[in-house]
């Protein structure tokens, strides 16, 4: 890896958002945060790509500020997948372990994870990642390395998360096309999950929930691993428009509102408390067009819209059972997450404990990187740099390893 550079970039719908790490001796947890950048995205749209040109074009702008910044070259980059049509599904492999004295080695955990792979594939899907969740070695349960271990059978449980094939080849063009290679394709709440959870919330049971612009992403775990993921197609930019028709006002104008009086609880507010256009619009007949903004009214549109966003969500956790039953409760991070009460609303809707997702893996002296929207391509980085540097990890080596042949049989 040159100038052992790893680089995150989170395509969302309205910025593209790079993270430049970089690793200092080769030392595993030795990871510096050199670059944090971020510029305006076009050609995406609730995380798929509907125009490869602008697509293309954003990122090259994104990486050409980076370049600029760092002084450095980036030449790859681990990118978050983040769109609605992502499917998660348990799966279960079953293999005679291949030496005759039974001691499990790293071909067999690969058979392992070839024979969950077998089940049916929806079609125009292919396989984006595969998480091995926990082994059985003969009648031993919850094993969480076999390697070196001895039996004869050897059953493993793993998630199979699937991607629409015309999207995940969109995406990997668009970034083929400004020249870098792709480390691997990352789901994005797995990757805002390795810098906002530690390993006890992870083994408690936690629900990690990203509100992009567009989309609402869900990372569930539960006994330390990964149990189930979730991508909602809504997300902060429905409350931009939402308050667009009930102010009657342009969406830029409407986007200002959101961001510098974007709050949940209207009780707050008494019908005297107002906003003054003229504050926020520098054009004065759009200001004295529009009038006095009541924040009461505000705040009415935007929990609405909020009230729906988690409704979602725990229409989700009822799927598989953990509705109200995640004791280390919510991480709320992304954009979204940034708008006043929110914390206060999601615990009523959710029934459980709820805070603001933070950045407590990595320290760097750039602030910025520490802000919800940022924490996305944070993970990225971190992902990344784990799995270069866990390249004994069978739980990790046969994933990454199938996920990049596949990425680069895309390249053009």
């Amino acid at each position: 890896m040159k100038n052992n550079i790893i680089s995150g970039l989170d395509i969302g719908s309205t910025a593209i958002r790079l993270v430049i790490g970089q690793k200092i001796d080769n030392k595993e947890k030795n990871l510096q945060i050199i670059g944090v950048i971020s510029v305006p995205s076009k050609g995406i749209n609730k995380g798929m790509i509907t125009n490869i040109e602008d697509a293309t074009s954003s990122i090259s702008a994104c990486v050409e500020k980076a370049e600029r910044l760092t002084g450095m070259p980036i030449n790859s980059v681990w990118a978050g997948i983040n769109d609605p049509y992502i499917k998660c599904e348990s799966s279960r492999g079953i293999i005679a372990v291949g030496k005759s004295d039974g001691e499990i080695n790293e071909d067999d955990t690969a058979r392992a994870l070839e024979s969950a792979e077998a089940l049916s594939s929806p079609p125009n899907y292919d396989i984006l990642d595969v998480i091995p969740i926990k082994y059985k070695v003969d009648d031993q349960e919850n094993v969480q390395n076999p390697l070196g271990m001895y039996g004869r059978r050897l059953e493993v449980e793993a998630l199979i998360i699937r991607g629409l094939s015309s999207q995940i080849k969109n995406l990997t063009k668009a970034i083929h096309r400004t020249g870098l290679d792709i480390d691997d394709l990352v789901l994005s709440p797995l990757a805002a999950g390795e810098v906002i959870l530690d390993s006890k919330q992870k083994e408690l049971g936690a629900v990690l929930i990203n509100i992009g612009a567009s989309t609402t992403s869900m990372a569930v775990y539960e006994e330390g691993e990964l149990m189930h993921t979730a991508i909602l197609p809504i997300g902060s930019e429905y409350i931009t428009k939402d308050l667009a028709i009930g102010l009657q006002c342009p969406i830029d104008f409407a986007e200002k509102i959101k961001i510098e009086y974007g709050n949940v609880n209207p009780e707050q507010f008494s019908k005297k408390d107002e906003i003054d256009p003229s504050v926020l619009i520098k054009d004065e007949s759009v200001s004295q067009e529009i009038g006095k903004i009541s924040k009461q009214y505000v705040a009415k549109i935007i929990k609405a819209r909020s009230e729906e966003i988690f409704e979602k969500a725990d229409k989700e956790l009822k799927k598989i059972e953990r509705s109200r039953m995640l004791p280390a409760g919510v991480f709320l991070t992304g954009g979204g997450a940034k708008l006043n009460n929110l914390v206060g609303l999601a615990k009523k809707e959710l029934g459980l404990p709820v805070v603001i997702g933070t950045n407590k893996n990595i320290d760097t002296i750039i602030d910025k990187v520490n802000s919800p929207e940022f924490l996305t391509s944070l993970g990225l980085v971190v992902w990344g740099a784990d799995r270069s540097s866990q390249t004994k990890d069978s739980k990790i080596k046969y994933t990454v390893k199938k996920i990049k042949e596949w990425i680069l049989s895309l390249k053009p």
